[in-house]
């Protein structure tokens, strides 16, 4: 029986190439096949199905009526099996081309099938920036046309480099490997221009797949629109898919882009629409009731590849509710600081200083210039002599200043290289001190490689130096950057055509000061993350201080965004019934605002979650105002409720049954950092009097946790209470004092039994354990921290001294998680006042009117 099973289940598979499920099935039934065998044949095709939606390595959130035919690549395949056989040949680890494939199957099993009569499907794939989004749609596009989807459309960003550059790509891994099988409506060097005889491409004779890649300007738009007019007789027959490359870029909340787009899919009676982004928020903002482009159908989060440098990687993040505490990194030490008073010498400071503005090399930008110069000396010694360089210099979008950039580096180059060849001892050794000062900060040996010691380079520097060429990329620009060719060493000055999609090839060094208003269009400006096989140890990004930590506070963003994915994913919601929740930040509008139309403000719910102090003001007013305020709660918790002393391998002090008066007027008194956004006054004070409004919350225990047997004088509570302090490093990195972790694990459950827990105290244990022994009782955790708290062991490479003018008070919260619904209250959003930053926002509005 399982043979004859088995002979069936195949011939069902062949049928569902060219006809629905369903189809399949009937036709089954017409060749006489046993009800019960087609059952099982249903029940078998159903669990592959499923197998491949959950055997997927990205999260998702799925539209629940959606029915999985896909079952993955089949051994009649061709531009799958092909496009595999590429990435092989381009050296591809097998565990990466595993994982593009599954990632790929799993968007292509969310796609109707091409043989229903009519469909229009809505997604949104959100990847990392420069982490291959490009090679995921181009295997999904290969996957779609091995069964049997006709057309294919990508949108491919807004300007021309870009659309080149994925038109080239998508030949070469795409079309080339099968060029029987496919026409081409572009061509690199040109975008889209109707050919004559429209129908001739979407007629049933002809079997062959249709690719058109088009950038998102009207002019182009209106022109592809009107050719599908002329064919409009045989697009029922045709199914679509659109790829919106850089989907959150000119598409959403566009008054001509936009309805062009929408106008484009209308016409195509059975299509998919995928918008591809590592910036979503835009995206995820859209009215899912209006009729747009939000991704009702399904939102895929994809894994960020193995070797990809991303924004946590180079920044770090904050630590999400719940997490761990060893869970978030605080980044390599490849970030330098351009001080504030460098800006100036780089960027006029008006408008109207632009034309007579002559930058000045020197300091951090001539150090940057003088890094990659040696840092490709050390690649081309590592055997990467056939590889390109590239280091971008971001300062602004206009052009007049890109130009004036080019003879002062080129000078500095001529310069260096004299020097070199003169062997000038001072400059030399000032290379030498610069090299060897970065090498020890980011060792090569963490990344696996031999250090290149600056003796060794120096020959090879100045076959550098000579190589190097400095390229000016922008919209006027007749020369640009081009790596098609010989490898490519160049110093690329630019502005919007080096800041979205379009991939600089071995780019080792960044120098940033450009300040934008907004989430996506920071994120896209960050050219330096990808991949850097081969030179791990060597990228580094200089930047201010304030861009460095509003990147780290993106990198928590996307964190969460992720994460809710996947929590939406297990819980079976879809995308109609879910909104992500986008954390703000008070510099920085989450997009454009025309974009942030259909927002709404989220709620906060505290319950289940533990929160802690983290960064802090170390104003000595401050520090002395929240002693202060530690002191009284102490003292009233003492006077009204049950207290314990507990001396064990830390020092516990516990106050039992405190009124939450005490803790309301705690909370009002203690000055929280503004950084810290989950530890908002207000915001706690609301939701706990929320709570008390279900008869919770009213009593609250207060801890002090501390040190034993201190060596230094403990910290004085006053009546009799003393306890000693603990110690909290700063991290190096952050422009504000950050400790990253007040409370540990245990100190969460200080006021919980736990003898009888077996194993490991998890989270999930604690939080089990105060459902049952203390569902309605808070707990609120002092911490007095030594100001003269030093880094010890481990943490010497990565954090500094506290050096508080006082000793600082830290403070953790635990709220349970009630057993009703939980109580929620309205989010302040603050804004602001940018009035006084020179933002240079990217100007779109010529994409309304003329091709560019």
């Amino acid at each position: 029986m399982s043979v004859e099973i088995d002979e069936q289940y195949e011939q069902f598979r062949g049928l569902i190439d060219s006809k629905t499920p369903e189809e399949a099935v009937k036709m089954l039934e017409l060749f006489n096949v046993d009800d019960a065998l087609i059952q099982q044949i249903r029940d078998r095709h159903e669990t592959e199905a499923i197998e491949i939606r959950e055997s997927g390595n990205a999260d998702s959130v799925i539209s629940n009526n959606r029915w999985t035919w896909y079952t993955g690549p089949q051994p009649t395949d061709a531009c799958w099996p092909s496009l595999r056989r590429q990435l092989e040949a381009k050296n591809w680890p097998d565990t990466s081309i595993d994982a593009l494939d599954r990632s790929s199957t799993q968007v292509v099993s969310l796609l109707n099938h091409p043989k229903e009569k009519q469909f229009s499907t809505r997604g949104l794939v959100v990847g990392h920036v420069q982490s291959g989004k490009t090679t995921n749609f181009t295997a999904v596009m290969a996957k779609a046309a091995d069964r049997n989807y006709k057309l294919f459309i990508v949108f491919a960003g807004v300007h021309n480099s870009l659309r080149r550059q994925t038109q080239l790509r998508l030949v070469q891994d795409l079309i080339a490997p099968n060029a029987t099988k496919w026409m081409q409506l572009t061509v690199p060097e040109k975008d889209f221009v109707a050919p004559a005889n429209a129908a001739a491409y979407f007629a049933k004779s002809n079997q062959q797949h249709v690719l058109c890649v088009v950038k998102k300007n009207a002019a182009v738009l209106r022109r592809f629109r009107k050719w599908l007019d002329s064919a409009a007789g045989y697009l029922q027959d045709c199914p679509a898919i659109i790829i919106d490359d850089e989907a959150d870029q000119a598409t959403v909340a566009t008054k001509t882009i936009n309805p062009l787009v929408r106008d484009i899919i209308d016409r195509l009676p059975r299509s998919a629409y995928i918008g591809y982004t590592a910036t979503p928020f835009a995206n995820l903002l859209i009215d899912p009731a209006a009729e747009d482009l939000y991704p009702e159908d399904f939102i895929v989060s994809l894994p960020k590849p193995e070797g990809h440098f991303g924004t946590e990687v180079l920044f770090g993040r904050d630590l999400l509710d719940g997490e761990d505490p060893d869970a978030a990194d605080d980044g390599f030490d490849m970030i330098r600081t351009i001080p504030d008073g460098e800006i100036s010498l780089v960027r006029p400071a008006t408008a109207a200083d632009r034309d007579q503005f002559e930058p000045a090399i020197t300091g951090q930008l001539q150090d940057a210039l003088y890094y990659f110069w040696m840092s490709t000396a050390a690649r081309r010694l590592r055997h990467a002599a056939q590889q390109h360089a590239t280091m971008l210099i971001h300062t602004s979008v206009n052009t007049v200043i890109h130009d004036s950039f080019k003879a002062p580096i080129e000078a500095l180059q001529t310069r260096t290289l004299y020097s070199l060849d003169a062997n000038d001892t001072d400059a030399v050794e000032r290379l030498k001190r610069l090299w060897n000062s970065e090498m020890q900060r980011v060792p090569a040996s963490d990344f696996g490689h031999t250090p290149v010691e600056f003796d060794d380079l120096r020959e090879t520097l100045s076959k550098v130096l000579r190589d190097c060429t400095v390229i000016l990329d922008n919209a006027s620009s007749k020369v640009r950057l081009n790596y098609e060719g010989d490898p490519v060493t160049a110093v690329a000055v630019g502005g919007n055509t080096l800041s979205r999609g379009l991939t600089l090839e071995g780019l080792s060094v960044s120098y940033f000061v450009r300040s934008v208003s907004a989430y996506d269009t920071l994120l896209q400006m960050g050219r330096w993350f990808g991949y850097r096989t081969g030179y791990e140890d060597l990228p580094r990004v200089w930047m201010t201080s304030e861009l460095r930590d509003w990147f780290r506070h993106l990198a928590t963003v996307e964190s969460e965004i992720r994460r809710d994915i996947g929590i939406y994913m297990v819980e079976d919601e879809t995308p109609r019934s879910f909104a992500v929740r986008i954390r703000t930040h008070p510099s920085l509008r989450v997009t454009a605002a025309a974009k942030m139309d259909s927002a709404v403000r989220a709620f906060a719910a505290y319950g289940g979650r533990r929160i802690q102090t983290r960064y802090f003001d170390l104003d000595r007013q401050v520090l002395l105002d929240n002693q202060n305020a530690a002191r009284l709660l102490i003292e009233s918790s003492a006077e009204n409720g049950n207290l314990e002393s507990v001396e064990s391998a830390r020092q516990v002090v516990i106050c039992r049954q405190v009124p939450v008066k005490h803790i309301l007027r705690f909370l009002s008194e203690y000055s929280f950092h503004q950084k810290s956004q989950d530890c908002n006054a207000l915001l706690l004070g609301k939701y706990i009097r929320k709570r008390n409004g279900k008869s919770a919350l009213s009593h609250w225990t207060v801890a002090v946790v501390g040190k034993p047997n201190p060596a230094d004088e403990p910290f004085d509570f006053g009546n009799g209470i003393k306890v000693g302090k603990v110690t909290r490093s700063a991290v190096e990195k952050s422009a504000i004092t950050d400790i990253k972790t007040l409370m540990s694990r245990r100190d969460a459950a200080v006021d919980l039994d736990t003898s009888n827990v077996e194993g490991e105290l998890t989270e999930e244990k604690i939080f089990k354990l105060r459902q049952k022994t203390a569902p309605d009782v808070g707990l609120i955790v002092l911490y007095i921290i030594d100001r003269n708290s030093t880094p010890t062991g481990r943490q010497l490479k990565s954090r500094v001294a506290l050096n508080a003018p006082e000793d600082v008070v830290g403070v953790g919260v635990v709220f349970p998680a009630p057993l009703d619904r939980d109580s929620e209250v309205e989010w302040d959003y603050v804004s602001a006042d940018l009035s006084g930053i020179d933002i240079e926002e990217s100007d779109l509005s010529a994409l309304e009117f003329e091709e560019i």
